[in-house]
């Protein structure tokens, strides 16, 4: 296993994250401190309910299109930003079997990463399985290479990027690629703004629980003593931006002391801070994104719904 990323560097970040968010105005939490183990669960939860579409369409393309992403892209190394819990992985490797040579997973955790990895191995005695220990929005560039790689990204987790940043990450994507590199992108497709805010803010209050548990990972780990009761659940579509927002809402004035950073923090009733954003797109507009970041797109796939979205981006 490679690790580019330790314990301290994580908590080093939490840190400037929280302080940074926290004094700013409006608050912020940035989404990525939502996964402890109890967050990843909520979330697996959530993916399994009804109003919440992502994860079973962008599932759904893969079982249509993964053997046609193998014959175009003719891959020998599956490099996978953000491994996920493996599900949509397997579909690309079952897919990808012919050429596939060689399999890297990218994540922050690394007890995730070994059992997920050995897994994999376990299951694709021939495949090489090779995890890294990395923040991807920091460490492409020691990211392995390696001959035809597909480099992908699912889950929509781009969305979670505002626009600058997300040109950014593509081309740093882009930066790594050699010439015949291809990136494979889930991102989430603009509709109905009713369905949108479902998605987000579910009857059975699974992501209620996920959005308050980034007050219990700070609780925890700066010492901090935020009540998750005294905030409510926010989702809502921000039409000019055309993204879901979640917020946290105090329902009570109130001032919570995060011991870590020897901070006090003032909350008014009805203020709220923002922990997550998720872009949703039109075509037109991920096709230009990719081109400013340097990438040409090839193939855009979706569901028979088209609710979701799998891009094929080579380079320019």
């Amino acid at each position: 296993m490679d690790q580019y990323l330790t314990a301290d560097d994580l908590a080093k970040t939490l840190r400037q994250d929280v302080r940074e968010g926290l004094t700013g105005t409006p608050k912020t939490l940035p989404p990525k401190w939502f996964y402890d183990e109890r967050g990843s669960a909520l979330f697996e939860e959530i993916t399994r309910l009804g109003e919440y579409y992502p994860t079973r369409r962008e599932r759904e393309i893969l079982i249509t299109r993964a053997p046609e992403i193998a014959a175009v892209t003719g891959a020998e190394t599956l490099l996978e930003l953000g491994a996920g819990s493996g599900e949509k992985t397997r579909l690309l490797l079952a897919a990808l079997s012919p050429t596939l040579r060689s399999y890297v997973p990218v994540d922050v955790s690394g007890d995730f990463l070994t059992e997920a990895a050995g897994q994999i191995a376990a299951d694709h005695p021939g495949l090489t399985v090779r995890p890294v220990v990395a923040d991807y929005e920091q460490h492409l560039h020691l990211l392995p290479g390696g001959d035809r790689r597909l480099i992908a990204f699912l889950g929509g987790t781009i969305g979670n990027m505002a626009p600058a940043t997300r040109i950014g990450f593509l081309g740093g994507v882009r930066a790594t690629m050699g010439p015949d590199d291809a990136l494979l992108l889930g991102a989430d497709l603009v509709k109905d703004e009713e369905r949108l805010v479902r998605a987000y803010d579910d009857a059975a209050g699974v992501t209620a629980e996920f959005n308050r548990n980034v007050l219990r990972v700070i609780n925890r780990e700066l010492d901090a003593d935020f009540v998750p009761e005294s905030f409510e659940h926010v989702a809502l579509w921000n039409a000019g931006d055309e993204w879901i927002e979640m917020r946290l809402r105090a329902t009570r004035d109130q001032t919570v002391r995060v011991g870590g950073l020897d901070l006090e923090v003032a909350f008014a009733a009805g203020e709220e801070m923002r922990t997550e954003i998720s872009a949703k797109f039109r075509p037109e507009r991920l096709e230009a994104e990719l081109d400013a970041a340097g990438l040409k797109l090839a193939e855009l796939w979706t569901d028979d719904a088209g609710d979701f979205s799998l891009s094929l981006a080579r380079p320019a």
